[in-house]
């Protein structure tokens, strides 16, 4: 165990490496002058040549790209996220007072995609093969093909402008997050209902089941000793991977229904070249990933001891 978190917090210092230095690549070589960003971001207008090289001067533009790189990533090293060239502010208070908008839209999401798909997957897994189970994965196939976006479109033109049910932009009553709750939790429940019917039905087919039947095993006690823990295991997988994925298309779904939090924050950011706010939604999103796959590890090892000792 202390072997595998020492791996995992290794492999964590070269993801979030290789994040902030890939990230800041791309702001510093994509097309257009950073300083005239940074500059028409702060004063709403086309500023003048002297203020042009003002602002390079203040961003470290002028030192070139490693000095540029090792001048942001040292105050990081020792958690500070440092202050918005645009604002002037420090960025913490700001990315939490984003992320206060955006993780309890995610985790919203999450419950409603939980709550669709297993009843969802135990309904299709009573008979497989049959009519039921035959739409479940109609169902679960027709909601991950539609992108995020286009359901989102259509949630708003049907409950907000046709039925005038729901409101579909903004955040200023707990009615504004059902919407983009309903549009990340319906992607959710598409990939956890195909992938809790296949463990459950892998579950069901191991060859051991028939001999522990035989030794006048109850099925209820086979479904909860057996049959759910190894299905479980891809299941861990896939909800901690779509927990991670779900900041992430909360950002996409919050510019949609122009939500505040770490879409706008994001999106803003990245319109003014404002390298440091970028880069601190950049360590947040890889954190939360390293986080999320030594927790599915640490699951693993508790669902099946085995695992840890094919590992060792």
């Amino acid at each position: 165990m202390i072997r595998t978190i020492a791996s995992l917090l290794a492999r964590a210092v070269v993801v979030l490496t290789g994040a902030t230095l890939a990230t800041f690549a791309l702001l510093w070589h994509a097309p257009g002058d950073p300083a005239l960003a940074i500059a028409e971001a702060r004063y709403a207008s086309i500023p003048p040549t002297e203020v042009l090289d003002l602002v390079r001067a203040e961003a470290g533009l002028n030192a070139g790209f490693w000095p540029a790189f090792q001048a942001w990533i040292g105050p990081l090293l020792v958690g500070d996220f440092g202050q918005s060239m645009v604002t002037g502010r420090d960025i913490w208070p700001e990315l939490v007072t984003a992320m206060s908008y955006t993780v309890p839209l995610a985790l919203v999401g999450l419950l409603i995609g939980m709550l669709i798909s297993v009843p969802l997957a135990l309904i299709a897994t009573r008979r497989p093969g049959g009519w039921m189970d035959r739409c479940a994965v109609a169902v679960a196939s027709i909601g991950a093909a539609i992108p995020a976006y286009w359901l989102g479109l259509l949630l708003i033109l049907f409950f907000a402008v046709q039925l005038g049910w729901l409101p579909a932009m903004g955040a200023r009553t707990p009615a504004h997050i059902i919407l983009p709750a309903l549009t990340l939790g319906l992607g959710v429940a598409a990939s956890l209902t195909r992938i809790l019917r296949s463990g459950i039905l892998e579950a069901r087919n191991q060859p051991f089941l028939p001999a522990i039947k035989r030794r006048g095993v109850s099925a209820r006690d086979i479904e909860r000793a057996h049959v759910a823990p190894h299905a479980a295991i891809p299941v861990v997988t896939v909800f901690g991977l779509e927990l991670a994925f779900l900041l992430e298309g909360a950002v996409m779904v919050e510019v949609i229904f122009a939500r505040p939090g770490l879409g706008s924050f994001l999106v803003g950011a990245i319109e003014a070249r404002d390298f440091p706010k970028v880069q601190a939604v950049v360590i947040l999103a890889a954190m939360l990933f390293v986080t999320v796959n030594l927790l599915i590890d640490l699951i693993y090892h508790a669902l099946d001891p085995r695992i840890g000792e094919r590992d060792a």
